[in-house]
């Protein structure tokens, strides 16, 4: 099963590329993480729902051309549900026992369509806190894997 994080915006700095890669790195053979970007659209004169609407189409190009056909989308958005850890872990092997690969989005300076956070099969949200997109990025893989790992019966410092 593949994990895709879609995430708009530009070249992040070397460090938190480092890290993402890292975290990708770390996983086992049952489960990968793939990191892919996409454009943001150029902001111009143009409106809200334009700019949204470009961003949507490029972010369904790459879940359709990176993830199997019928991923379970996942939308960050901050208005999204609050998981802990164990939650993410308990989502994660529900979605692992399902076989579908899922695509979890970070969307743009301005958040995602509301369309498409609609039509996702979950929202959640990473803190309460407003993140850098890269940060952002780097603490879902971060948590991405210490779900896996939790799953897989690696100690957790919680308990």
């Amino acid at each position: 099963m593949k994990l895709l994080l879609v995430a708009v915006g530009q070249r992040i700095p070397d460090w938190a590329q480092t890290a993402c890669d890292d975290y990708a790195k770390r996983f086992g053979g049952d489960l990968r993480l793939e990191i892919k970007t996409v454009k943001t659209e150029p902001r111009g004169s143009k409106t809200l729902e334009t700019l949204l609407a470009a961003e949507q189409a490029r972010i369904s190009a790459a879940i359709e051309a990176n993830a199997a056909r019928g991923a379970h989308v996942v939308a960050l958005d901050e208005r999204g549900t609050a998981l802990t850890t164990a939650l993410l872990a308990t989502r994660l092997k529900r979605w692992q026992e399902a076989a579908n690969d899922v695509a979890l989005v970070i969307g743009g300076p301005d958040g995602l369509a509301p369309a498409f956070k609609a039509a996702a099969h979950e929202r959640i949200r990473l803190s309460d806190l407003t993140l850098p997109h890269a940060l952002a990025r780097v603490l879902l893989a971060e948590q991405l894997y210490r779900a896996w790992s939790l799953n897989a019966g690696h100690p957790y410092h919680r308990e």
